[in-house]
């Protein structure tokens, strides 16, 4: 919830600038100005980094001479108040043999953060680069050889933002599912049996209402800056933005600069870096959708119940955040296996996701999910996570069959160099409410649809391409889990 309420405030007051929101209370303690962050790159290019505060400060990490004592500055920042709700419905109708179960639910939450007044705290960097001239970084230090080993960056905290006084976040959730069971026995044709019919109705409602207090002090969202350290122990502080950090090894230079880096901090980048094109070209080869194609492979089963749950978890994004570091992990952990066969870990790898899915479904295909389709789920969640809270909130209530049809369109647009005939579009979306859902869709990432007479186009502007390949692939593996569901 702490974690939900900072993320709202450096998405509103920042969101395409330097501040890391503060994910946990636990962490406020260690972000002192110059106290060192870990920032650890993820495997696809698009993610953002993960940032972990450390017990030590440059100064830790320095050979010999006194300790640094930064020079900080204090300034009044701003007042936030903020409330966010939400409001989503869903059901589900089916009938097989004699029965049919129709499931029904209603949810609501409302989260509230009051932080009140704010303050800033900046580090003084050319006192900074004036105490610390010639000082070298201790190489056999337990945290850089650590980090070494692992190819992560280590930053210093260069402003962080803080509460001063006592203050409140607060979530108000209430859901509400209707379960209906009808059985039905019939005769057989000219048989004497009667016509037996039974009808059962529950109703589950959960309310769920914290708050949590925060003390003056608390620091909520920080900026770093990253340093380059060369194995001899010289070290840079990394100035110029797009700058980024790194250890020295043998085969890549520490001169790199924006032109191949991500051009802030969250890892959203724009379209005319290297990364961007890169990342671009691959789109247009396919190559992502060919790492998501094994989803079509899963049973029918598992792939209904797949696409439920994800399109639930697009209204909580902490929800989609926390199912994202899950697969991480379990992915992780496949690559490092020596024998992905092996059995033992094939049934609790399984057991993790589908106990974190929620699905009886899903629980009677344990053994389904093999290590090509465990990337794909991981693929596809990480592409959802770097969209905005609005396309998500789109892409929660699509159903199969727009879905299907707005990614037969997205290729189209993408493949074409001219205008596509608007009698050529999918017939789906010839209907008004999904073709403006399909300019409700591309608008929330900047992208226009633009229509003239007979004709129909893509208008990227200031979109960054990055967010049209996630949105993409977004689509196109929600529409292989949905693709027996529209047929």
């Amino acid at each position: 919830m702490f974690s939900k309420a900072t993320a709202r405030f450096v998405r509103q007051i920042d969101p395409d600038g330097s501040l890391i929101h503060v994910s946990r209370v636990n962490d406020s303690h260690k972000l002192l100005p110059m106290a060192i962050v870990v920032k650890r790159n993820r495997f696809w290019a698009w993610q953002r980094p993960k940032y972990h505060p450390t017990d030590f400060t440059l100064s830790d990490l320095l050979q010999g001479g006194k300790a640094l004592k930064p020079g900080v500055s204090e300034a009044e920042f701003l007042t936030y108040q903020g409330t966010f709700g939400d409001e989503y419905t869903g059901k589900l109708d089916t009938e097989a043999g004699p029965g049919s179960v129709s499931v029904e639910g209603l949810g609501r939450s409302k989260l509230q953060s009051c932080f009140g007044k704010l303050k800033k705290e900046e580090l003084d960097v050319k006192k900074l680069l004036k105490d610390s001239n010639n000082r070298l970084v201790d190489m056999q230090h337990v945290l850089v050889q650590q980090m070494e080993k692992r190819a992560e960056v280590l930053t210093v905290v260069k402003e962080r933002i803080l509460t001063t006084n006592s203050c409140s976040v607060s979530q108000t959730q209430k859901q509400q599912c209707t379960f209906q069971g009808v059985l039905r026995l019939l005769g057989l044709p000219g048989s004497s049996v009667k016509v037996l019919s039974g009808k059962e109705v529950n109703t589950v409602q959960l309310d769920c209402d914290v708050s949590l207090e925060i003390p003056s002090g608390t620091v909520i969202a920080y900026s770093i800056l990253e340093l380059e350290i060369k194995k001899t122990g010289h070290y840079d502080i990394c100035l110029q933005p797009g700058t980024i950090g790194g250890f020295e090894n043998d085969s890549v230079s520490m001169s790199r600069s924006c032109d191949d880096s991500l051009t802030t901090v969250d890892g959203i980048f724009n379209g005319d870096t290297v990364q961007g094109a890169a990342l671009w070209r691959s789109h247009q080869n396919e190559s992502q959708y060919m790492d998501l194609s094994p989803l079509g492979n899963l049973p029918q089963s598992v792939r209904l119940a797949l696409s439920k749950k994800l399109q639930e978890t697009l209204r909580d994004r902490a929800a989609l955040s926390y199912l994202q570091c899950l697969l991480e992990e379990l992915c992780s952990s496949e690559r490092v296996q020596t024998d992905v066969t092996d059995e033992p870990q094939e049934v609790l790898r399984n057991s993790v996701i589908l106990d974190q899915l929620d699905s009886d479904c899903l629980s009677e295909c344990s053994q389904s999910v093999v290590p090509a389709q465990l990337s794909s789920i991981y693929l596809l969640v990480s592409a959802m996570e770097e969209l905005p809270d609005e396309t998500l909130s789109l892409l929660s209530d699509s159903r199969p069959d727009f879905l299907a049809s707005f990614d037969k369109l997205m290729v189209w647009l993408q493949e074409s160099s001219t205008p596509l005939s608007m009698q050529s579009i999918p017939v789906a979306l010839q209907d008004s409410q999904f073709f403006q859902q399909a300019e409700q869709l591309l608008s929330s990432i900047n992208v226009m649809l633009r229509t003239d007479t007979d004709q129909l186009w893509m208008e990227t502007g200031d979109s960054r391409d990055v967010l049209l390949l996630v949105l993409s692939l977004s689509v196109f593996g929600l529409s292989l889990l949905c693709a027996s569901l529209h047929e």
